[in-house]
């Protein structure tokens, strides 16, 4: 206290005074809380941990729990283990998160023991099963589970469990030991569970971001950007400006982090190429003499969800994408009655590479024998999978018309077929028609080079396809998929893959 009268009775403080008189505020803190701990005959808390004794730090909370001991320095200790991890190393992170797993699990064995008093107990003991039976659910609960809940609690706590969740899924994706996974991934649904309740779509805020929205969010829009990179700050600004909306949803304990971002184009028809979102602005614009910075709503008839992306790793396996995608169909038609298409201009990733792979195995599944003697003599080869495998190793294919012309039909009915009738476990193999499906859109239509750029052409030799929302449908569509894994598609999808069974069939005739 002496320190700060001193600075009083000198008068008016300049600036680097006042940081100085900061630094003795914080000195002064920390006195306290030595004096505090010493008055009541505590250990003094350590403020500084490092890797080496990291495992020290959580066997000491850890004999906490179940006592009677202060909430504030359970979760001082906490918070430092805290700040402690975030500066290790990956290596020293792994180790953590093993000890973790490995040593305050569950203890199987007293379980075992707790199950077969459990089976003993006679008659209508009620109160008595009862009893047990909260016992063994407590023993159940593994003990990371009471250290992960006071994490929560702390400030920016919940941002570090879903970090922490990011951590443990790439150590899971790199561990070559099946039954020290097997832990691991206990570890991994525990938080889970917790983040799965925390992230209830009831906690969720929908936010619209526009050029007036704070500088740091519009930076996390840009740099999430997953599927149309955002090349600069006038594209951004084109993104969230007239004709389009940009809606995320944030959380409460994390306000100023994006979870999903969803770019929407407000067309007058469903484009069939990424260039005909554009196309389809200059005409609206074109029909009203209207100041640029308004929108001509007469004529905004569809609303087309050209970008979705899930921006926190830590997440994955909670389903957010799809609440957004709902949510921001209700604004849009509530904001332009006059819409009734709403659709997205969906990406194919991994297409290219199965196509390669098909066409490795046996081009007669792909191609027909007139389309390949036709391609093996424009492209002068015998060894059809090399060279398309060489032509596909960048976009440059598709400023040849002629070419380009060749392909579209062998690559289009082999794209409905993957889409179509490729599985995984029943359901759609392409992970994001996976995705539109369980959420009740049915695959409408397949769009030749759609995205003729090097990353679409990467991805899916610049097709594709749009997945239609017909808000009535979209419940029983949805059940059809995930109880029935019945995909609900248009004709002309339809007709593409019965193009490409019809060549798969007749080989194995």
């Amino acid at each position: 206290m002496f320190l700060r009268t001193m600075f009083v009775r000198l008068g008016p403080v300049s600036g680097q005074s006042r940081l100085l008189l900061s630094r003795t505020k914080g000195f002064e803190h920390i006195l306290k809380e030595v004096h505090s701990n010493m008055r009541s005959n505590r250990p003094v808390i350590r403020a500084f941990s490092s890797a080496l004794n990291i495992s020290d730090d959580l066997d000491e909370i850890f004999k906490f729990k179940d006592t009677n001991i202060s909430n504030w320095i359970v979760e001082s200790k906490v918070r430092t283990l805290c700040c402690t991890y975030k500066n290790l190393s990956l290596e020293d992170k792994q180790n953590f998160l093993w000890t973790l797993a490995l040593q305050y699990s569950v203890d199987h064995e007293r379980i075992c023991g707790m199950a077969e008093k459990l089976l003993q107990i006679e008659g209508d003991n009620q109160r008595q099963l009862l009893l047990r039976e909260r016992v063994l659910k407590n023993a159940l609960t593994p003990q990371y589970q009471w250290l992960f809940i006071l994490m929560g609690r702390l400030e920016e706590g919940v941002k570090f469990l879903v970090d922490l969740r990011t951590d443990v899924l790439r150590l899971l994706s790199e561990s070559s030991d099946p039954e020290k996974s097997v832990t691991m991934q206990q570890l991994n649904l525990t938080l889970h569970d917790l983040l799965l309740l925390w992230f209830s779509v009831g906690f969720l805020h929908i936010e619209r971001i526009t050029w007036q929205s704070s500088c740091d969010m519009l930076q996390k829009i840009s740099d999430y950007e997953a599927i149309h990179p955002i090349k600069n700050w006038v594209d951004l600004k084109k993104r969230v400006g007239p004709y389009r909306r940009c809606f995320v949803f944030t959380h409460p304990s994390m306000p100023r982090e994006p979870l999903v971002v969803l770019h929407t184009a407000l067309c007058d028809i469903i484009p069939e190429t990424v260039k005909g979102i554009e196309e389809a602005e200059r005409r609206i614009i074109q029909k009203a003499a209207i100041p640029s910075t308004q929108e001509n709503t007469c004529e905004i008839r569809a609303a087309i969800f050209y970008s979705i992306s899930a921006t926190q790793k830590g997440l994955k396996g909670i389903e957010l994408g799809n609440y957004l995608i709902k949510e921001v169909a209700r604004e849009v038609t509530r904001e332009f009655p006059l819409i009734d298409k709403l659709a997205t201009m969906s990406p194919i990733p991994k297409f290219r590479l199965w196509f390669l792979e098909n066409v490795k195995q046996d081009p007669s599944k792909i191609f027909t024998k007139e389309e390949s003697e036709t391609l093996r003599t424009v492209l002068k080869t015998e060894d059809l999978a090399l060279s398309l495998k060489k032509l596909f190793n960048n976009s440059l294919w598709t400023n040849d018309c002629d070419l380009a012309k060749l392909l579209k039909t062998p690559l289009v009915r082999s794209c409905a077929w993957y889409l179509y009738r490729e599985k995984r476990r029943n359901y759609a193999l392409n992970n994001v028609a996976n995705f539109h499906l369980r959420n009740g859109a049915i695959m409408w239509r397949i769009n030749w080079m759609a995205d003729p750029s090097p990353r679409g052409a990467e991805h899916s030799c610049g097709i594709m396809v749009n997945y239609r929302y017909y808000l009535d449908d979209t419940e029983d569509n949805s059940r059809n998929y995930i109880e029935n894994n019945i995909i609900e598609a248009s004709e002309s999808v339809i007709t593409l893959a019965k193009a490409a069974e019809a060549l798969r069939t007749q080989i194995n005739q």
